[in-house]
């Protein structure tokens, strides 16, 4: 299976579990280096970035869930969504390229229709594809998922979705539906 079946496989078995609906927000972290098995930040690989981003976006925007792509940490991990995504939002001033900002985020702001940099989102679900760290880009309360796919090429694949937090102690009952 090659990265773009590996994705599209990993990238719709979390949106199902995370049910997500459309307006929510997938964030994505991906070093295009380790999917092709070198060191993090040593192998900057746009062709795979672009691949990766299309593979993404096949399965997210007739879901009409937006995908937002981390940026490496040359750009302190801002992040590159459309517009319209985040309109509440101030965007920053920058241009992600291969060696400032990653391959991924790069194909990410070139494939966007209205691409905008933003330094924080809280988003409801969320993949790190190698090690890239986007646990600050998702809602308080991240929770795990286990997915079938563990890997994108070599990089390991981890994926989370978020759930409103439990308040009301003992005696609270709960809306399975959010859990």
């Amino acid at each position: 299976m090659d990265v773009r079946e590996q994705l599209t496989l990993a990238a719709t078995e979390l949106c199902d579990t995370a049910r997500l609906k459309p307006g929510d927000i997938l964030v994505v972290g991906c070093s295009t280096s380790e999917v092709r098995g070198s060191k993090i930040g040593t192998d900057s690989a746009p062709a795979t970035g672009e691949e990766l981003v299309d593979a993404l976006l096949s399965v997210l925007k007739p879901r009409g869930v937006f995908l937002a792509a981390q940026c490496c940490e040359h750009l302190n991990r801002c992040l590159i969504v459309e517009r319209a995504a985040v309109p509440q939002l101030e965007p920053v001033n920058v241009v992600p390229q291969p060696k400032a900002g990653g391959s991924f985020a790069t194909a990410a702001y070139h494939r966007f229709h209205d691409p905008v940099a933003v330094e924080h989102i809280r988003a409801q679900a969320g993949m790190d594809i190698g090690g890239t760290l986007i646990g600050m880009h998702l809602r308080e309360m991240a929770v795990p998922v286990r997915l079938g796919v563990k890997t994108i090429g070599q990089a390991p694949l981890t994926a989370a979705r978020t759930r409103p937090k439990f308040v009301g102690g003992v005696r609270a009952i709960y809306d399975e539906s959010l859990l």
